[in-house]
């Protein structure tokens, strides 16, 4: 049956007010629907979300530091999402509107804190570039996570965050090669539930599909992002970069020959600085020995992962 043109109005001003960060409102509208019509899925639907995120509302509100109520909406925000997977088949239009609205109010917050030029905080332009892409303003995300960048140029965090948000926007290169820098700092200092450009999403999805859950999806990220060809833009290693690798690895190495473990974790990690080797020894046209023997070892370690990357 057509939807009423009085309960499509309604929802969409209950949307409108949701843009605007007016729960309360939205309810009220969604709740005038319902006098249209009591069987409506989207509203009903639409429904239950407000009424969930009513409830972390009256949290946030109870919050007075402002940077701690917006981590707390964020995390609602990944508690959210098991909820709607709970309630069945996703409507898009219902999920979007509901992400806007709790990326919105952690902008808020954070925006409430926030200083302009060089004393600005890189923590805190990074929760508005995070927020702001959650928000779809996806323009004032890079700007806020280019400043963030500037000023903590090693963090992996703000990296990721970048990278993802550069894809977003159509800028595929320097996504690639951001996304593999900050995988290769350290993968546990990145939310990935937080990622969402199409690239990221499918290599977490393969990983996922491996049967590889918690904090090892980090860290197996990056080898199916070098088997799968999405870290695809590299750099050449400055020497003290490639004597830093190679410590590196030998630290971990020796880690995994001493205490098993942390294998879940160290397997990965080693594979992808193996790949980051073998590509320095190759566009340095060192001796194929050398190369060889980094092969082998990514073999001892995972035959299936040495088959992907020589084939």
């Amino acid at each position: 049956m057509a939807r009423s043109t009085g309960v499509e109005t309604l929802i969409s001003e209950a949307y409108e007010f949701l843009s605007g960060l007016d729960l309360e409102s939205a309810q009220a509208s969604l709740e005038r629907a319902l006098e249209y019509d009591y069987e409506d899925e989207e509203l009903l639907y639409a429904m239950k979300c407000a009424r969930w995120w009513a409830d972390s509302m009256e949290r946030v509100q109870s919050i007075a530091d402002q940077f701690e109520a917006g981590e707390f909406v964020i995390a609602r925000w990944k508690a959210f999402k098991p909820f709607l997977a709970r309630l069945g088949a996703q409507r898009e239009r219902v999920v979007s509107c509901f992400k806007h609205f709790a990326f919105g109010v952690a902008l808020a917050r954070y925006m409430s804190l926030a200083t302009e030029g060089e004393s600005a905080d890189p923590e805190i332009a990074l929760r508005l570039g995070r927020a702001s892409k959650g928000r779809g303003d996806y323009e004032s995300a890079v700007r806020y996570l280019e400043g963030a960048a500037k000023a903590k140029r090693d963090d992996p965090a703000i990296l990721a965050e970048l990278a993802d948000s550069y894809a977003l926007i159509d800028e595929p290169r320097a996504s690639k090669a951001l996304f593999r820098e900050a995988f290769f700092l350290n993968p546990q200092r990145i939310d990935t539930e937080l990622l969402e450009s199409s690239a990221f999403t499918m290599l977490a999805g393969k990983v996922g599909e491996l049967g590889k859950e918690g904090i090892e999806v980090a860290e197996w990220i990056p080898v199916l992002g070098e088997l799968q060809g999405v870290f695809s833009v590299k750099r050449e290693l400055k020497p003290v970069e490639s004597g830093k690798l190679k410590q590196s690895i030998y630290e971990l190495e020796t880690e995994l020959a001493a205490d098993g473990s942390r294998r879940a974790i160290l397997v990965p990690r080693l594979i992808n600085r193996y790949f980051w080797l073998v590509d320095h020894y190759m566009n340095r046209k060192e001796d194929k020995s050398k190369t060889d023997e980094l092969l082998l070892k990514i073999k001892l370690l995972d035959p299936i992962v040495y088959k992907q990357y020589i084939a």
